[in-house]
């Protein structure tokens, strides 16, 4: 009985220290612990289309990362991001995002350094003047105080030049298109010239077929407008027409979840509408002036909705815009076959242009061949120059030789005698030669001749 009872005071002893074990937190130092390590990945953002393009997208979708600092751009407008009010929010942002900046930075750095060296030796080779200007451009979205941390002035340089290289991107896009059609107009009547008469007007008038055919679609919506935006809720997301919400709408396509239309986004709305006009499959549509009409067709709706002007648009935008009377715009879009790209006078200017390219480029050849001309004259007279001075090594070589010889110089004393013995006979073996009757002999190695009263040696 006792020793039932010990054990079962044993027992409870033990069941105590046991719970005690459990329910008794221990103490640890958190600060001595390793916060975890967040992997981060590339950005999956669409593309500015700017040089500096990828480093733009990972900056901001790592800043993204970090809570406060995307609390902070949740909330801030477009005036205080330009003012660099949102750039001093980098200084809370956590460490392991800051050193991932950093790393960024140097590799923006890596890169654009090896692309001015590559512009720098294929410029150099082609003989072309370096455009300094031009380079230096290339670096300022990034601070040079500090080449190898990211601080808050390359934040805020990043947000400048974004700023206002976005805001001249299209109006370079709209440019670089206008050549390109000036560029093929021209290129089609220089083709012309080419041809007879009859294949002339054969070309002409398949040309004028061409035309017509591609003017020849089905109608085009207004961008943005209801009806365009019902015609992809039905035919690309499977939708009923009759039950369209805009709401519903904007979160579907709203694709990376983020709260905005971004250009690519609203881009992608009109997809359908351009299908109507352009099929890559048909000689008479081209894809760049597909382009260029979606380029328009989202300017046309960032116009009349991104309120803002943060080239975003917001739900909160998005869903006022389809209260106002545009958005009931039955209208057809005029596209680009509707409206003339360029006059004849631009096209005239556009070729006295490519002239006076092609003068210049002339002007340069002619300086170029010039040069070379030049270059190979001079080194025909470094050769000869050359040659002159082997041939006096040469002889200075030859006369050393004679020096070290004595049986040469022998004989030259030689030839000397018989020049005085022979008179007027001249002796070329000895190297001398003797003057005509009653002349006086010459001495090697001395062009004076001798007194008349100094008598030879070996004669009285």
């Amino acid at each position: 009985m006792v020793r039932g009872n010990s054990l079962v005071h044993c027992g409870l002893v033990l069941l105590s220290l046991w719970l005690c074990i459990q329910s008794v937190p221990i103490n640890v130092d958190r600060s001595k612990e390793k916060p975890p390590v967040q992997e981060l990945h590339p950005p999956q953002s669409a593309e500015t289309g700017l040089h500096y393009d990828r480093y733009l997208r990972e900056v901001i979708e790592f800043l993204e990362k970090d809570p406060h600092f995307k609390e902070k751009l949740k909330n801030a407008n477009m005036d205080d991001i330009k003012q660099g009010k949102l750039a001093k929010e980098l200084n809370f942002v956590q460490h392991n995002f800051r050193t991932k900046l950093d790393e960024l930075k140097r590799e923006e750095m890596n890169r654009l350094r090896m692309l001015i060296k590559v512009k720098q030796d294929v410029q150099g080779g082609s003989g072309r003047t370096m455009d300094h200007h031009s380079l230096l451009k290339q670096f300022e979205h990034l601070s040079h105080q500090n080449p190898n941390t990211f601080e808050v002035e390359d934040l805020d340089q990043l947000i400048q030049s974004a700023t206002k290289d976005l805001e001249n991107f299209d109006k370079d896009r709209h440019n670089e298109f206008k050549n390109y059609e000036l560029t093929k107009e021209h290129e089609r009547r220089e083709r012309l010239k080419t041809m007879s008469e009859e294949t002339r007007q054969q070309e002409e008038k398949h040309y004028e077929q061409l035309r017509k055919k591609h003017a020849n679609h089905t109608k085009v919506n207004h961008p943005g407008s209801e009806t365009q935006l019902k015609e992809v809720w039905h035919e690309s997301d499977g939708m009923d027409p009759d039950n369209f919400d805009p709401k519903t709408f904007f979160k579907m396509h709203d694709t990376n979840g983020d709260g905005f239309f971004d250009e690519s986004e609203l881009e992608a709305l009109f997809t359908k509408e351009l299908e109507k006009v352009y099929n890559p499959e048909n000689e008479e549509d081209d894809m760049v002036e597909m382009e260029e009409e979606r380029l328009r067709m989202r300017e046309h709706v960032m116009k009349e909705v991104d309120t803002n002007k943060d080239r975003l648009v917001s739900m909160t935008e998005f869903m006022a815009a389809t209260q106002k009377e545009e958005f009931l715009e039955k209208d057809e879009w005029e596209t680009l076959d509707q409206n003339p790209l360029y006059t004849e006078e631009e096209m005239r200017e556009y070729e006295q242009h490519l002239v006076n390219e092609q003068n210049d480029i002339h002007q340069k050849s002619v300086e170029l061949q010039k040069r070379r001309e030049e270059l190979e004259r001079k080194q025909e007279e470094l050769s000869a120059q050359k040659i002159g001075l082997q041939q006096a090594v040469e002889e200075m070589e030859r006369i050393k030789g004679n020096v070290k010889h004595p049986g040469a110089v022998a004989a030259a004393a030689g030839g000397a005698a018989g020049v005085a013995a022979g008179g007027a006979a001249g002796v070329a073996a000895g190297g001398v030669t003797g003057g005509a009757a009653g002349g006086a002999p010459v001495v090697p190695g001395n062009s004076r001749p001798l007194p008349p009263d100094v008598p030879v040696p070996g004669h009285s």
